[in-house]
Formats: C-alpha cells, sequence, structure tokens
C-alpha cells in the first residue's frame, strides 16, 4: 500500500467524512482450527477468548513470559472449532513462531498471511457501499466486532465490523486471487459515495486521533500492557496464559509511568522519538504523533512518570533542539457520533 494516493489529508478528510478504501493484505494471519482451537489460543492471549462465540471477534495482546507485548491482535471465531488471529505485518514471522511452539498438539495451525488478502472499508457510507455491493440487510446489520461469511461482487469472504481508524466500517477477508477484483467492485460500488482509496498515512494520522496504538511505537516487547492502558484486555482471573504471573506481579507493584496523550500548545509537531522534558529534565519520549486533521491540533503519544500523566499537567516538546510547550489531555483524541 502507498504512503498516499491523493494526499494525507485529503484522505484523511475522505475517511471521516465520506468512506475510505485501503488494501491492508500486509496483515498477518494465522488459522487454527480443531475441537480445542480457542482453548489453545486462549492460552496465548491476555483477554478472555472462553466468552468467544462463533461470529465473534476480540481485542487482545500477546505476551512474552515477563509481560512484554510481543504484538497486539485481533482474535476471530470463524466457527466452533475455527480460529482466525490477525496480526501486524512487522509481527507476522515472530507470531507465527510463538504460536508453533506454544500451540497444543490437538489443533492443527496455518500462516495463511500470503493465501488471503485483506481490505477495509472504512467511514460515515461505508453501509451504503456495501449495500451496492450487494450485501444483504443482515449483513448491513452486523454490529461491532462480529464477522460473518458473506459473498459481495462475486467473490467468496469473511466480513467483520472491525478497523483501525475511530469510524464504522467493514474489513473483508478474501482469497489473494480475488483481491483486484474486489477492490475494483469496492470502488465502483462507492464511486456515488465518494469513495476515496487510502494510504499508510493517513491511516496513521487516523488511528493516532482514535488513539489505537502502534506496535513498534506505543507499544513494544519492552512495554506492558497496565502502563499502555490495556489493562482492559488482561484478564489475570480467567485462566492460565503466558505471562500472567509476570503482568500480575506487576499489577500488584504498580506503575511507574503510562502512556498518555497530548497536544502541542507551541508551535510544532512532536514525531517519533522526541524527548519530552519537565522541569529541564527528559522523562520520556514521544511514541507517536502528527498533526490532527480532524481536531486541528497537533497531537502525540509518550511515556511519562505517573505523577506527570494528569490531564493538565504540563510538558516540553525536544523539537531540533527547542522546547516546544504541550499539556495532557484526555484521549481518544477523536471519537466519532454514535
Amino acid at each position: 500500500m502507498p504512503v498516499q494516493y491523493a494526499g494525507i489529508k485529503k484522505e484523511h478528510e475522505a475517511v471521516r467524512g465520506r468512506a475510505g478504501l485501503f488494501d491492508v493484505s500486509h496483515m498477518g494471519e494465522i488459522l487454527v482450527e480443531g475441537p480445542t482451537a480457542l482453548a489453545a489460543v486462549d492460552r496465548l492471549v491476555t483477554n478472555d477468548l472462553s466468552k468467544l462465540e462463533a461470529g465473534r471477534a476480540m481485542y487482545t495482546v500477546c505476551c512474552n513470559a515477563e509481560g512484554g507485548i510481543l504484538d497486539d491482535l485481533i482474535v476471530y471465531r470463524l466457527g466452533d472449532e475455527r480460529v482466525l488471529v490477525v496480526c501486524n505485518a512487522s509481527n507476522r514471522d515472530k507470531i507465527v513462531a510463538h504460536f508453533a511452539k506454544n500451540l497444543s498438539l490437538e489443533t492443527t495451525w496455518n500462516d495463511v498471511s500470503d493465501a488471503w488478502a485483506l481490505l477495509a472499508l472504512q467511514g460515515p457510507n461505508a453501509e451504503r457501499i456495501m449495500k451496492a455491493l450487494g450485501a444483504p440487510e443482515a449483513m448491513l446489520a452486523l454490529p461491532s466486532f462480529h464477522v460473518a461469511r458473506a459473498n459481495l461482487a462475486g467473490v467468496d469472504l469473511w466480513m467483520a465490523r472491525t478497523g483501525y481508524t475511530g469510524e464504522d466500517g467493514f474489513e473483508l477477508f478474501c482469497a489473494s486471487d480475488d483481491a483486484v477484483t474486489l477492490w475494483r467492485s469496492t470502488l465502483e460500488a462507492g464511486e456515488p459515495h465518494e469513495l476515496q482509496p487510502v494510504g499508510l498515512g493517513a491511516r496513521d494520522t487516523l488511528r493516532l486521533e482514535a488513539r489505537l496504538l502502534l506496535y513498534g511505537n506505543d507499544i513494544s516487547e519492552q512495554t506492558h500492557p497496565f502502563e499502555a492502558g490495556l489493562g482492559w484486555v488482561v484478564k489475570l482471573d480467567a485462566g492460565e496464559f503466558i505471562g500472567r504471573d509476570a503482568l500480575r506481579a506487576i499489577k500488584a507493584t504498580g506503575l511507574t509511568r503510562k502512556l498518555v496523550g497530548f497536544e502541542m500548545t507551541g508551535r510544532g509537531i512532536a514525531r517519533h522519538g522526541y524527548p519530552i522534558v519537565a522541569r529541564g529534565v527528559v522523562v520520556g519520549e514521544v511514541t507517536s504523533g502528527s498533526p490532527g486533521p480532524t481536531v486541528g491540533r497537533n497531537i502525540g503519544l509518550g511515556y511519562v512518570p505517573l505523577a506527570l500523566a494528569k490531564i493538565g499537567a504540563t510538558l516540553s516538546i525536544e523539537i531540533r533542539g527547542k522546547l516546544v510547550d504541550a499539556v495532557v489531555v484526555s484521549t481518544p483524541f477523536y471519537k466519532r457520533k454514535r
């Protein structure tokens, strides 16, 4: 996927106001099958998959034994004995190896990343475009974090009400050989609804406004879920999983730092890696930062000591040797109207 087609700001605004189509086929997919498929995957993630019914999806993280985040994932239960795990492209080899090492022998699994394609249709007009593609009413009524089998434009696919933009929309999993047909058909169906193809640049600004974390920037093996604000996906009492003992100890000890959102009050754009300064001392670094086209402010994320993690705390961001004022704000920076 290119960084941009028609310009990052234009594509960002298209998704917020109308609709955008992303080719995110670079994502990794692992298909786990067998009577114990769900239980086997459950042991590798922090959330409680035992509650996941067929046709539903769940956001979670996968940790190492020390509680560090190996990746954040979405787990889709496609059937009673069929589970799809979607991981970040940069972590595909690591997660495949981790699953291969730790999945139970009663399950079969396959890395289907190269065989499957993934398109994401996001924005207020997504439902109208799906209808124009031939999606039945039952598919259009699919609730958030649900998944169902469908046929659109002659392409058999899995249709999920998920995304990475902060907008309503759908993610479409199909065979790689059908991706071009589905892409072109969706763009054609979306033309009356001002559908815009969108690249990686706007994908980043959209997810940042919605405070959706980026692996390798905001989370990594050097961070744990509690300090990243992902404690809600950690179910310590739901059963055994890799990293549970370490996370239990971390929670008992308490946090020393926290990932916060900030906006620039001075003139400047915070970028990944820029130092965060308080009272003349470097206290952290920016993990993500960019202009927020919808919110109209320059925004960012970064880890700071707990004492500085309160709304209204003042910070400075070092930008090319100069300190520029910033303030900690509540997140998400943007939340769509329901």
